[in-house]
């Protein structure tokens, strides 16, 4: 059975830091509820259904999420947690997770290592908060903070190891030694070791060059699509550009750009990615993947799931960006237009592989 771990933001509650830079009481909620169509047929806003506008210090939102995911099949949350040289950043809601033991139901962590800008906002220049890597105490620190989730019992591990992502694994500096640091100090610590992963749009990526067991393949719609290479879509992007307009690809016809890629060197996981549009932060400075469907999906996780059938059990890992990345349109949660129809379609899709694995299994043992 494939091992379904969602993305996780952390960000549904005000923080001091965004108060200041965005404004009294700013939350991702902020962005969704004032986001209006920009062209023809562009789905926005979305609006949250089942779960509403939530906020999570709230408990009784966080239980109802797991309890929903639980629903539906997926194993895990992989929440986004941002360190930066000892500062720490919406780090409220996990914090209760772990301190409180609920909701129980399983976790990683993924560190989010990646400078917070303006760039989505029209101000790429905006430094908020910079991420740096001043050396081995601040790394010794940063383990010691992370041994905290490492031993809870509900923690996700693959051969008994913690899973550990790392959102932007080429810029630590010396990467292969920072990752030999952690291991060491997770062995003196008790733990079997680690199982590091590296979150990567690079296919061909070799994760064990920088010290990783793995990758996660993550591609979403960027502006390195439109090169000299591919004029067309230079030129539509010319266009949207002067008439106010985000960019623009559709999820079916470009859908080959974000199918889940099977390698044949080295452990890596797919990323399913149920849409793309983050224009209720960056408005004509967006990127959207138009007409996203659940039908649409469903050939996206059929794929992901046929490329982790043939491995081992514990590493049948598939991710999903995301649980609730909303401001980005990326997001599992229900909201009024498609309600539980992408969850369904994930449970359904599981449902048939089970059944299918099933069959091949009990074909086998009658050939036997």
């Amino acid at each position: 059975m494939a091992r379904l771990i969602a993305f996780y933001l952390p960000q549904y509650h005000p923080i001091p830091e965004n108060d200041t830079w965005w404004g009294k009481g700013f939350t991702e909620w902020t962005n969704v509820a004032k986001a209006k169509p920009l062209f023809r047929g562009h789905y926005q806003p979305h609006i949250p259904a089942d779960l509403g506008f939530y906020d999570l210090r709230v408990p009784e939102t966080r239980a109802a999420q797991a309890d929903m995911a639980r629903e539906y099949g997926i194993e895990a949350f992989c929440y986004y947690h941002y360190w930066f040289a000892g500062r720490r950043l919406l780090e409220r809601p996990f914090n209760e997770v772990l301190a409180s033991g609920e909701p129980d139901f399983p976790f990683c962590l993924c560190w989010a290592n990646q400078s917070w800008t303006g760039i989505w906002h029209g101000a790429p220049n905006r430094i908020l908060v910079e991420q740096t890597y001043p050396g081995f105490d601040d790394y010794a620190t940063h383990f010691q903070e992370l041994l905290k989730a490492f031993t809870d019992r509900r923690y996700v591990t693959v051969d008994g190891k913690p899973l550990f992502l790392i959102f932007r694994p080429k810029e630590i500096p010396d990467p292969a030694r920072v990752i030999g640091f952690w291991r060491e100090m997770a062995v003196k610590a008790g733990l079997k070791g680690l199982y590091l992963v590296g979150v990567t749009e690079e296919p061909d990526w070799i994760p064990q060059q920088l010290g990783f067991d793995a990758y996660v393949i993550s591609r979403h719609p960027s502006i390195p699509w439109i090169t000299r290479h591919t004029p067309i879509k230079w030129m539509i992007k010319q266009y949207q550009v002067k008439t106010g307009k985000p960019a623009i690809f559709s999820y079916e016809k470009d859908f080959a750009d974000l199918q889940p890629i099977k390698i044949a060197h080295g452990d890596n996981y797919p990323c399913l990615l149920p849409n793309w549009d983050n224009t209720p932060r960056s408005k004509s400075n967006g990127l959207v993947l138009h007409d996203s469907t659940p039908e649409a999906f469903r050939k996206h996780v059929k794929k992901a799931l046929e490329i982790s059938r043939d491995k081992p059990d514990e590493r049948k890992l598939v991710f999903i960006k995301s649980w609730n990345e909303w401001a980005e349109g990326n997001h599992l949660e229900p909201d009024l237009k498609f309600g539980r129809a992408y969850l369904e379609i994930l449970r359904n899709e599981i449902s048939n592989e089970f059944i299918t694995r099933k069959w091949q299994s009990e074909d086998r043992f009658s050939e036997i």
